[in-house]
């Protein structure tokens, strides 16, 4: 998956690179700082069951510098919890939570299709309760990399508005990464 992830950088980045070489109309927009230019938007997803919660709260901020190339940076929070029964009555309840910063890079080779990466730092806290008389464990604080790559679509949604729908996996893949060994799936909006 890394290798089919990293080719698709590398074809999407000489692709651009590409139509840039072939030449764009003239950028007649006013040099400097736009603030119409920018945007706002993230992921946020709360999810309960009779064993598991998680709560997800990622806002971001970003520029977009013309038609093929924005970057911004935000901030994440992500908390879960889920019980797991191992038999003779004994079950574990595990907490765990991130919080951290993350800057991204996207490049729009053809409209409302994206191409991002995203690292980003996360600290890592939580504990595992047990049923029996085991103590409570404590997980050390550690600070988590990553490094997510990944693709999907802007719909646009009327005027600034668009509905992001993302695939994605982190190339990184450190022990504790809240992502997961496997891609995974993102619904966000910008306005």
């Amino acid at each position: 998956m890394k290798k089919i992830m990293m080719l698709l950088l590398v074809i999407t980045t000489a692709l651009t690179q590409t139509i840039y070489a072939q030449g764009e109309p003239e950028d007649t927009s006013p040099k400097g700082f736009d603030k119409s230019k920018l945007f706002f938007g993230g992921n946020f997803g709360l999810g309960f069951g009779s064993n598991t919660s998680s709560i997800n709260v990622s806002p971001q901020a970003g520029y977009r510098f013309n038609t093929h190339f924005a970057a911004g940076a935000g901030v994440n929070f992500n908390y879960y919890s889920y019980k797991t029964f191992w038999g003779n009555g004994l079950e574990t309840k595990t907490r765990s939570g991130y919080t951290g910063l993350n800057v991204f890079g996207r490049v729009y080779p053809i409209p409302y299709i994206l191409i991002q990466a995203q690292p980003e730092v996360n600290y890592s806290w939580g504990s595992i309760k047990y049923s029996d008389s085991h103590p409570t464990e404590k997980l050390k604080g550690q600070f988590i990399p990553s490094l997510l790559i990944g693709g999907g679509a802007a719909i646009p949604t009327g005027g600034n508005g668009a509905l992001l729908l993302m695939l994605q996996y982190d190339v990184l893949q450190e022990s504790r990464s809240p992502y997961g060994n496997k891609p995974f799936f993102t619904m966000g909006y910008n306005f």
